[in-house]
């Protein structure tokens, strides 16, 4: 007859007990203490020699502990960057796209918010003139001018290739034009190095939202407002009441 036994039951039985030799020792202890014939030394020996299973048994659970909690600070710290690629542009480090309409749909509830959305001009002509090197560092330029500029006032994010949105909680719209024409215009004299070396500019949208708008809704009036900068020649703000043109000031060479 043939007997065979289960993987489950072979890996029970083949897994080392943790306290198999500890136990070992201390029954040869108790039966060295019960023999009636045997003597002090003996005993103690077997004592030591029970002591130092322990001992042993107590490194090996520090080592056991201590390799939980690192393994457990190295979940946390993954965990972490998961979170945070999953929010945030890869080459940016910014919101994306998904992370901002969380956000800005959670500004909603609780108040009012400007949206502003920007769009780099002729990007496509700098991917072709320079290559997409050149261009990645131009979007990294301007999200360095967003970021001097709003710093932590608004939330900042990349919806698409060349567009951005700052979206700004609490924000009356006379404030938020002023400081999208800041943004301008930081973009506009940014020095972009080589091999680009010329000015860049960006068109902007802005939509001023009362508390419960949707993001949809918030997004398309800006958009419209944004389209509108585009036909009205570029490098300017627009909104969805008053335009607001370019303030004067030195363009970059």
């Amino acid at each position: 007859m043939v007997v065979t036994t289960s993987s489950a039951d072979a890996s029970t039985s083949d897994a080392p007990d943790l306290f198999q030799s500890e136990s070992e020792a201390l029954e040869k202890a108790r039966a060295i203490r019960a023999d009636a014939n045997a003597d002090a030394g003996r005993y103690r020996q077997a004592l030591g020699d029970l002591i130092g299973h322990y001992e042993r048994l107590m490194r090996e659970t520090r080592r056991l502990i201590g390799r939980s909690d690192r393994a457990e600070r190295e979940m946390h710290t993954l965990t972490q960057q998961l979170q945070y690629r999953a929010t945030h542009d890869a080459l940016t480090d910014v919101f994306n796209r998904s992370a901002v309409i969380e956000r800005a749909t959670k500004a909603l509830r609780v108040d009012c918010a400007v949206m502003v959305l920007l769009d780099i001009d002729e990007f496509k002509k700098v991917n072709d003139d320079y290559g997409h090197p050149a261009g990645d560092a131009v979007i990294l330029g301007i999200v360095d001018c967003l970021r001097r500029i709003v710093g932590g006032k608004g939330i900042i994010g990349r919806v698409g290739g060349e567009e951005f949105t700052v979206v700004l909680p609490g924000y009356e719209l006379e404030e938020a034009l002023e400081l999208a024409d800041t943004m301008r215009a930081a973009i506009e004299n940014h020095v972009f190095e080589a091999p680009v070396n010329r000015r860049i500019t960006s068109s902007f949208g802005v939509s001023a939202n009362v508390m419960g708008t949707s993001f949809d809704t918030a997004y398309g009036l800006a958009d419209a407002a944004l389209y509108k900068a585009k036909r009205s020649g570029r490098n300017r703000v627009e909104c969805t009441g008053e335009p607001l043109m370019p303030m004067a000031g030195p363009a970059a060479a």
